[in-house]
């Protein structure tokens, strides 16, 4: 079977070619990057994942972590021999607790109403008050929103934003006391 015609010529250094460069996108593919800053930080790249992970006395894989018994008699025995058995030092315990505490802090509410609906269930509200069928019947309602549906959305804005719902109710009425 012939040969391919390129491939007995022996191959030329390519000159053109910035090795400092390709070295270092090669390693930088090698090695991925980790998003967590805490285990990025603790990360040595002299040992394996696994040895990494114990270390900071996190788990690679969780099934092996913590078997889930079979069987009763399991149970009793792997109680025993759990006595036993001597605890994996952890050399890196901070890493575990910058990790346990950035878990603790609370979640912010990133779940907003848009503007405009906003708007829309202040212009309800202003002109309606609490007659859902008159907002069902006003120009503004384009979507043709039922009288259900236009409560579920004043109740939506009352759940997200009860201090601004407040302080606009009450500047409602602070208007109708002035004008009477």
């Amino acid at each position: 079977m012939p040969k391919a015609k390129g491939k007995s010529r022996r191959q030329k250094y390519n000159y053109n070619v910035n090795r400092k460069k390709q070295n270092k996108a090669f390693r930088k593919r090698s090695a991925p990057r980790i998003k967590c800053t805490q285990i990025r930080h603790a990360w040595d790249r002299s040992k394996s994942v696994s040895q990494n992970l114990a270390d900071m006395g996190l788990a690679v894989d969780p099934n092996k972590a913590i078997p889930i018994p079979k069987t009763t008699k399991q149970v009793m025995r792997m109680e025993i021999d759990g006595l036993e058995t001597k605890k994996k030092t952890v050399r890196k315990p901070y890493v575990l607790n910058e990790l346990e505490s950035e878990a603790s802090l609370p979640e912010k509410k990133s779940e907003t109403l848009s503007r405009d609906l906003i708007d829309y269930v202040q212009h309800m509200i202003r002109n309606h008050g609490e007659n859902y069928k008159a907002m069902a019947r006003d120009e503004k309602n384009y979507y043709q929103d039922t009288p259900k549906q236009i409560k579920r959305k004043i109740n939506v804005y009352k759940r997200f934003y009860p201090e601004e719902y407040q302080t606009f109710v009450n500047a409602l009425q602070q208007e109708k006391m002035d004008l009477q």
